[in-house]
């Protein structure tokens, strides 16, 4: 693996994260895609961007987009979902495409019969979307977006089906301990990532939430993206 590029990612996401905190437009409109640039070109050195990275590849491209939508000075919100949407969806697929090939409700449920972590994480998951979900639907009526309800029930269920792919890969022979361990920390920390976006926009302002926002997002996103890579060198 090339650890090289790997340094960059972090020095361009420590300067988004810097412009995020300070309120620095120009300086995000460049470290911001940068970043996930920089991810891909990680990918690109260390594994390759197709093969059994392609689906990862896709995740990034766009979550890329998602991205640059969110950061723009437009109301392009619904635009940003869709495509971070589609990138979980993406990771989705990328995080099941190793034996055993099952179907999504046989996923769920042998899964969850056979395997107490995979209980765990559905258990912990759906609870947590119970208590939240209830939350943020009742802060769009408030704000006069209840158009945006059932598009934000969509995404929190699809990326909870992401952080639940991640923790099967526990269960997944192609898939070494260190790998899987990756994968389940950046998935945990794109889902805290996001639900502190929802919270900050849609029910409370908090405290330096883009700082909180893009370190768990970008860290979040390597740890997915390191575990798909330490998968494919270890096959």
């Amino acid at each position: 693996m090339s650890y090289y590029p790997v340094i960059i990612v972090l020095v361009l996401a420590i300067l988004d994260w810097v412009a995020a905190e300070k309120k620095l437009k120009l300086l995000e409109y460049i470290a911001k895609p940068a970043t996930m640039l920089a991810l891909l070109w990680w990918m690109w050195q260390s594994t390759g961007l197709g093969g059994e990275m392609l689906w990862f590849t896709i995740g990034v491209v766009f979550c890329l987009a998602g991205d640059v939508f969110l950061m723009l000075p437009f109301n392009m919100f619904i635009f940003g979902l869709l495509s971070f949407l589609i990138g979980h969806i993406a990771y989705i697929i990328g995080l099941n495409n190793a034996p055993p090939f099952i179907n999504l409700m046989g996923m769920i449920m042998i899964l969850l019969i056979r395997y107490p972590l995979a209980i765990a994480a559905a258990v912990i998951l759906i609870i947590y979307l119970v208590w939240l979900y209830p939350k943020l639907a009742g802060g769009l009526k408030t704000g006069g977006k209840s158009g945006l309800r059932l598009p934000v029930l969509i995404y929190s269920l699809v990326i909870s089906l992401m952080v639940y792919s991640a923790f099967i890969t526990w269960h997944r022979p192609a898939w070494p301990h260190t790998a899987a361990l990756s994968a389940c920390i950046g998935a945990v920390l794109f889902y805290a990532s996001d639900s502190m976006l929802a919270w900050d926009r849609f029910l409370k302002p908090l405290s330096h939430a883009r700082l909180k926002v893009m370190t768990t997002y970008h860290l979040g996103q390597i740890g997915i993206i390191l575990g798909a890579m330490l998968m494919v060198l270890s096959n």
